[in-house]
């Protein structure tokens, strides 16, 4: 129970860091001078490079924050 517990906590965790870090990406490239999206990108992109997230998850973090940027760039291209 206590593993199932912390994992499910472990998975919200991510889950919650890859939304702010996708809500603060796009603001950012729709407005690039946003100090406040600069910042949360800044603390999303330390945290999925961090021993933390290592300690929280077998997943690449650098590896993930590559695909999520990708994504948003290639939607923002097409536009």
């Amino acid at each position: 129970m206590y593993e199932e517990n912390y994992q499910a906590l472990a998975n919200a965790i991510i889950v919650q860091a890859a939304k702010d870090f996708r809500t603060a990406y796009k603001r950012l490239k729709r407005f690039p001078q946003d100090k406040a999206a600069e910042s949360e990108v800044r603390d999303c992109t330390k945290f999925f490079c961090s021993d933390y997230f290592c300690g929280l998850t077998d997943l690449d973090g650098p590896a993930l924050l590559r695909r999520m940027m990708k994504e948003i760039d290639e939607k923002y291209e097409k536009n």
